[in-house]
């Protein structure tokens, strides 16, 4: 299978939100500390990489906070 040529490069995925989280991970990109210091040594297949497991970090926060959310029922105001 042929691949396809790559002309530009991957952008970094910072959001300017340089923060760390609980888990270790940026709050703004879900990067490691790692990922985020070796970011411009990496090839394009690495940063593909470490693009998904953001990606995958993000949706797994996403269903934590929804289960969290969906635990907690509004409360309604009495009527009376």
């Amino acid at each position: 299978m042929a691949q396809q040529l790559e002309f530009f490069d991957i952008p970094s995925p910072c959001r300017g939100i340089c923060q760390a989280g609980p888990n270790g991970f940026c709050r703004g990109c879900f990067r490691s500390r790692e990922e985020r210091f070796q970011w411009m040594s990496m090839n394009d297949v690495e940063k593909r990489h470490v693009l998904r497991l953001c990606h995958q970090r993000f949706l797994r926060l996403k269903r934590v906070n929804k289960a969290a959310d969906d635990d907690v029922s509004p409360e309604q105001p009495s009527l009376f």
